[in-house]
């Protein structure tokens, strides 16, 4: 082979050492300190660019957040959420569940800033872990540790976006079912189930509660199923209406709070109280006690973004968040 031969087959191999190549299987080790070396600045750009961007526009902050969760419930935290439709992938972004998702323009920005202080390195799952935790912490809620180590897979899944996140109008032994196949249990869930304290849903979404015709509707006090309808009336199935009207954008135990004066807005909310047992004991107490709320859910967040992709599942660190890498 000539040498011109030879360096044009080298070339594809550099550029693979260089940008965090395909692997045949995940290797989902996480620590702390990860980037500690190869990038030390990662932590504070993504703090810095969530802080620019939620003061601009606070509604991006339960935005990226329930991002994290979508990815996550789908093949695990790969940054899967984030790809685009290509002429041989559906992107996850195209399925029910996920056609109201934003703040992908928030996720690139955040990468775009890591790749000039340092290319190639930072996966675009750790991006939203981060950013994930900063949402809550901008809104007022706890502050974690955030493992990182996590890798972006090749590749997205529209059939598994459509089955495998809870709908809004789900049962209790579905939804606890959903999270036990990820690893979390009973009290993860209703921990987790409090990132709804903040945000805003359709009513589509929450129109057979309040109007009595979805299981869980039975479960509701008279006067907020009248305010919301009216919501309904004036907007449509579009129309917006937060999770709690009294602090909206304030990540604290207010979502318990509704729960327990039977004002939850979805019925997968309301299913969390009113059916007696441990769990509406659990509820009461994140009702009364903000902080062990807190320190539940950031526990439940440390745990639910462990949830590794399928083993021999194709990743690489992306170079965009929102397209595999060509090599």
């Amino acid at each position: 082979m000539s040498p011109s031969g030879v360096a044009s087959r080298l070339v594809p191999l550099v550029l693979c050492v260089l940008l965090a190549c395909t692997v045949a299987k995940g290797d989902h080790r996480l620590s702390f300190s990860y980037y500690d070396k190869t990038c030390p600045s990662a932590q504070h750009i993504v703090q810095s660019v969530m802080a620019s961007r939620v003061a601009a526009d606070q509604p991006t902050a339960p935005a990226v957040l329930r991002l994290f969760f979508h990815d996550c419930f789908v093949n695990g935290c790969d940054g899967s959420v984030l790809l685009d439709s290509t002429p041989s992938m559906d992107s996850e972004k195209d399925a029910e569940p996920n056609d109201s998702l934003r703040g992908f323009d928030v996720i690139d920005d955040i990468k775009a800033h890591l790749e000039h202080a340092c290319p190639g390195t930072v996966s675009c799952a750790d991006v939203l872990a981060l950013a994930s935790r900063d949402a809550v912490v901008l809104l007022g809620g706890p502050a974690w540790n955030v493992e990182l180590g996590r890798k972006d897979s090749r590749g997205a899944d529209k059939d598994a976006a459509e089955t495998k996140l809870p709908s809004p109008k789900e049962n209790l032994t579905v939804l606890i079912d959903l999270f036990a196949e990820h690893g979390l249990d009973a009290r993860d869930m209703a921990a987790l189930s409090g990132a709804h304290t903040v945000g805003t849903a359709r009513c589509r979404h929450y129109k057979d509660r309040v109007y009595g015709s979805e299981g869980g509707a039975d479960i509701i006090d008279p006067a907020f199923a009248v305010e919301r309808r009216r919501t309904c009336q004036a907007g449509g199935d579009d129309a917006m209406a937060p999770f709690d009207e009294q602090t909206p954008m304030r990540f604290d135990n207010a979502y318990y709070k509704d729960l327990v004066a039977r004002r939850g807005l979805l019925t997968s909310d309301q299913e969390l109280y009113g059916r007696g047992g441990p769990l509406d004991q659990l509820v009461e107490m994140y009702s009364n006690d903000g902080e062990a709320f807190a320190r539940d859910f950031a526990k439940a967040m440390v745990k639910m973004g462990r949830i590794p992709p399928p083993l021999g599942m194709p990743v690489e660190v992306r170079l965009s968040c929102h397209m595999v890498n060509n090599y």
